[in-house]
């Protein structure tokens, strides 16, 4: 068919990650897209061109953005970027729209249909296209890995002729994708494990990872969660227990780890200064919303920051990234199983069907005008109120993650945040 798929080296400094893998390229090429790769996409997500050439890629150049049909990001296009595309293309990447007016209308002005991934509706059909859930797994895990590069002590008890090694206490605060994968990671490591949620279903989860759920479990509680799975907003009075039970609890533990983010706003403070101080020297706060102010009083992004009485603040920009070799293969996995429900299969020719659920929930700007529904109007940020469950994703892209049950269907006008007072 002769339509072109191009995927470019990311300029951002802080974006190892790539939109393709070899497999995919194959997989693309199977569909009857010509595909292109700029020189040196892959290299730091350890994808050396060669690769990709004996996949059957052509090794191209920026300029080659140019006669594409369908462009794969990880990050939203720049103005420069989009100045190299021609009117009419799709594409796909993670936007990060909420907050972002003038890139979006910058999206729509070059007249491209753009996919915002992070919008994609979490129904059966598409598990395999849930770029939040699939980089919040790799950011919980690597959260605790960089908890335990910092951590001047070992994880699990150990006991040996010399004497009994304890096990450090890990606090993960929030139980999505994300935070799920924290637990499980911290307990593989030997910690003893603790973590916190507002949606009662969390409770069973934790237990299911061997992990210890601290909560105020009152009436309110039992009733914190929605029909889809997301926790709803927890009245003031309860915010003040839970917070004073949090206080209590970190100040005895020596990892903690936070993700509580609400797109396009500043993030929550969950640890305040007095409750960092009250933790013991040497131990280690990873807060993975950093990039949106931080869950973390004295946080700081792109830092690890000490504080007088010696604990440390890990504030790690795109923790995806951190681990860009494996992130790029899910992500570049996720991208292709969306752009083959795009593709008509007899024809083997882009036939973006604008009537379909996903195409709905996730397109951006269409043929000059931003058409999705949440942004379409001049409010282009969720209702004050309303928090969406935080995957800790990349770089200035953090927004809704999954919670560990799939979601009811939903369609494209539902597609909007939903409230909810948990974290991942």
């Amino acid at each position: 068919m002769g339509q072109t798929v191009f995927i470019p080296r990311e300029l951002d400094a802080n974006e190892p990650r790539v939109a393709a893998s070899p497999d995919t390229v194959k997989r693309l090429a199977a569909l009857g897209f010509d595909v292109i790769v700029e020189t040196g996409a892959g290299t730091a997500s350890r994808v050396p061109d060669e690769e990709f050439a004996k996949a059957g890629a052509a090794i191209g150049k920026a300029g080659d953005a140019a006669r594409a049909d369908v462009v794969l990001k990880v990050r939203r296009p720049t103005d420069a970027e989009l100045k190299g595309y021609k009117a009419g293309a799709a594409i796909v990447a993670i936007m990060d729209p909420y907050g972002n007016d003038a890139a979006v209308a910058a999206l729509a002005r070059a007249g491209v249909t753009a996919f915002s991934m992070e919008f994609m509706p979490r129904i059966t059909r598409a598990q395999s296209m849930d770029v939040l859930s699939s980089q919040a797994n790799l950011a919980g895990y690597q959260a605790v890995i960089d908890a335990a590069a910092e951590y001047d002590r070992a994880l699990p008890m150990m006991m040996t002729a010399a004497g009994t090694v304890p096990a450090a206490k890990a606090f993960v605060m929030g139980v999505g994708v994300a935070g799920l994968q924290a637990i499980a990671t911290a307990r593989r490591l030997g910690a003893v494990v603790t973590a916190t949620d507002v949606r009662p279903a969390a409770k069973e989860q934790v237990a299911s990872l061997g992990a210890k759920f601290l909560a105020i479990e009152d009436e309110e509680f039992k009733a914190a969660e929605t029909a889809g799975g997301y926790a709803k907003e927890m009245s003031k009075g309860y915010r003040a227990k839970q917070a004073a039970l949090t206080a209590e609890h970190i100040a005895k533990q020596d990892i903690v780890i936070t993700t509580a983010l609400i797109p396009g706003r500043p993030a929550p403070k969950l640890v305040s200064a007095a409750m960092v101080a009250s933790m013991k020297p040497g131990s280690v706060i990873v807060d993975l919303a950093v990039e949106r102010g931080g869950n973390v009083e004295g946080a700081e992004a792109g830092k690890v920051v000490t504080t007088a009485n010696g604990v440390k603040i890990v504030g790690h920009l795109n923790v995806p990234g951190r681990v860009a070799a494996s992130a790029s293969l899910l992500y570049a996995r996720n991208l292709y199983a969306f752009l083959e429900t795009l593709v008509d299969k007899a024809a083997k020719t882009l036939a973006i069907n604008r009537n379909d659920e996903l195409v709905k929930a996730t397109m951006l700007t269409d043929a000059g005008k931003i058409v999705h529904p949440a942004f379409a109007k001049a409010a282009q940020e969720p209702p004050k109120g309303q928090y969406l469950e935080p995957p800790a994703i990349p770089a200035r892209t953090m927004v809704a993650e999954a919670s560990a049950k799939p979601a009811a269907k939903k369609t494209a006008a539902a597609r909007k945040p939903k409230t909810t007072g948990g974290i991942a």
